[in-house]
């Protein structure tokens, strides 16, 4: 699997998708700017000692995120999408794409993507849940769905 952060903005967020992008063997994509420096203490503490087990990519925009992986499937989550997580089959080697904490997708790449994308439900006077609980939810969904392949 692979997880996709546009523009994340904080770096306890990015540190525990890391771990959690570790332990699963998913591949991690950042999409510039990150709120945060790569060398910041709470982004190495929240991952703790995964990094060497971390397979993780930057790009300067989505765009080049799409041009590398033509082929690939993406899912959007957003808190605007009418389908939910679950009703999607996931494949091994599908993207799922999340935005940053304070705002969410792009409305660029959200409109653009609408057919593919996907929320999680949560109450109707709440804003949204934790990037990284996000992540972990959508996530693991796909891998039980696959077997959990390659885990144990």
């Amino acid at each position: 699997m692979h997880i996709v952060l546009v523009e994340p903005e904080i770096p306890n967020n990015t540190g525990n998708i890391s771990r959690t992008c570790a332990v699963t063997g998913s591949s991690l994509h950042l999409v510039r700017p990150l709120g945060f420096s790569t060398d910041d203490k709470h982004l190495k503490r929240a991952g703790l000692d995964y990094w060497q087990y971390l397979d993780l990519h930057y790009y300067d925009s989505f765009d080049e995120v799409r041009e590398r992986f033509p082929c690939g499937r993406f899912f959007f989550a957003t808190t605007k999408a009418q389908k939910y997580y679950t009703e999607i089959s996931y494949q091994a080697d599908d993207f799922l794409v999340f935005g940053k904490e304070t705002a969410g997708l792009p409305p660029s790449i959200r409109d653009a993507n609408l057919d593919h994308c996907i929320r999680i439900p949560m109450g109707k006077d709440i804003r949204s849940l934790n990037l990284a609980n996000s992540v972990s939810i959508i996530l693991y969904e796909a891998l039980r769905q696959q077997g959990f392949a390659n885990l144990v």
